[in-house]
């Protein structure tokens, strides 16, 4: 799949497309398939008309459009997800190169049961990391880049404070460079295995934990891999324990089988209330899913993921007592 950007003298839509609908054969009477009902709605209303008919799964000879060429001065950019990602966060104007780290290639897959991951990291001095440690904590477990945990910082300087795990030592080095760079007194990021580590790091915060976050782990699709998978049973024991009285637990995955994995572990803890429970205001699915990201901006992954056509599964809990 590719995102396509169309321009005319009406405008520009943009849309996620096969990679057969670049070649030069579709090209010719520019007519495409939208296979994702989102991306029609969004189209700007000159759009819609009903030039376009009323399925909104086919929008067909786009006014002004006779022909195009992939180049440099076509009417198309094809706009990998890097670039969305590099969208989706512009107003953190991260700096591009870490002296120190370099360019990071990102191992997409750790094997959390090596010995090398098996001891808790040390807590670090929380008011050397933070400007003020009583504030409420919220941790992202298996934070990868870290620039999701940085916009919600920057968002809230004031009132909260944000720990990301992350188990690739180079993202944690590069992230907490950034949060130098950036000048952010409320986000820091720490190499470690959750698993192992967050009992021993967030007991000894000073403030309450609040908010916990395990946004599209690594799958580990084969059976006998589905040990590694992050959020086992005892580290939903660490954070239910930890948590505050009606402190929260955000998840989702793009792999149906991880979210349902992570949804019967919460679904099983008595004093864990899905949101909807709570708020009755909250849009989940027939089947409980929640609709929309409730935080304001996606993560990298669920980019890639909607990018390439794939349903997000989201649920939120909120503890009782």
């Amino acid at each position: 799949m590719v995102t396509v950007t169309v321009s005319n003298t009406l405008g520009a839509i943009t849309m996620v497309l096969p990679r057969a609908f670049t070649r030069p054969k579709f090209q010719k009477n520019c007519l495409f398939s939208i296979f994702n009902y989102q991306f029609f709605h969004h189209l700007p209303s000159s759009f819609q008309g009903n030039n376009y008919g009323k399925n909104p799964t086919r929008v067909r000879n786009f006014t002004g459009i006779s022909n195009f060429e992939v180049g440099e001065n076509s009417g198309i950019n094809l706009i990998r997800s890097p670039n969305l990602v590099a969208l989706e966060y512009a107003d953190l104007n991260l700096p591009h190169l870490c002296e120190e780290v370099g360019h990071v290639r990102i191992r997409q897959h750790v094997n959390p049961l090596t010995s090398a991951y098996s001891v808790p990291a040390e807590p670090p001095d929380w008011n050397a990391v933070y400007k003020d440690s009583s504030l409420p904590l919220m941790v992202d477990v298996g934070c990868g880049s870290g620039r999701f945990l940085l916009w919600l910082a920057k968002k809230n300087m004031d009132s909260r404070n944000y720990l990301g795990l992350e188990i690739r030592e180079k993202l944690v080095k590069r992230a907490n460079f950034w949060v130098k760079e950036l000048g952010i007194s409320n986000a820091h990021f720490i190499f470690a295995n959750a698993t192992v580590s967050f009992q021993q790091l967030v007991s000894s915060y000073p403030g309450p934990l609040v908010f916990v976050s395990v946004l599209c782990p690594d799958p580990h699709f084969k059976k006998k891999h589905h040990k590694r998978r992050v959020l086992q049973k005892p580290l939903v024991d660490s954070i239910v324990n930890n948590l505050s009285s009606s402190g929260q637990v955000f998840m989702q995955s793009d792999v149906l089988e991880v979210a349902v994995d992570m949804r019967n572990q919460f679904d099983s803890v008595s004093n864990m209330l899905h949101i909807d429970a709570i708020n009755p205001n909250t849009i989940c699915d027939h089947d409980g899913w929640i609709v929309s990201n409730p935080m304001g901006i996606r993560t990298e992954r669920e980019i890639h993921a909607e990018i390439e056509g794939a349903k997000i599964y989201r649920r939120m809990y909120q503890k009782t007592e």
